[in-house]
């Protein structure tokens, strides 16, 4: 299987956003708890996939693991395109 000049199209519903936001929410908060910066742990689990950054503190781990690491970076980068006065559909 080759690789394709055409634009791939990646779009999450309404409910899946909410999820992770909600998710990430707890995973910050229990990060935040166990005296982690939760932005570089949150980072470091995102980049490289293993869930040794995320404690198993208030059950972090498996709630983020229940979301593809991509699906939780297209939140964050529209979240912050959003907070920028970028309108984002």
């Amino acid at each position: 299987m080759g690789f394709t000049d055409e634009t791939v199209r990646f779009d999450l519903d309404d409910n899946k956003k909410q999820e992770i936001s909600e998710t990430l929410k707890i995973v910050y908060n229990a990060l935040e708890e166990k005296g982690y910066n939760p932005i570089v742990q949150i980072v470091g689990y995102l980049l490289s996939g293993d869930p040794a950054y995320i404690p198993r503190y208030r059950d972090a781990r498996n709630l983020i693991r229940r979301h593809e690491r991509d699906e939780v970076m297209v939140e964050l980068v529209k979240t912050y395109l959003s907070d920028q006065g970028i309108n984002v559909k």
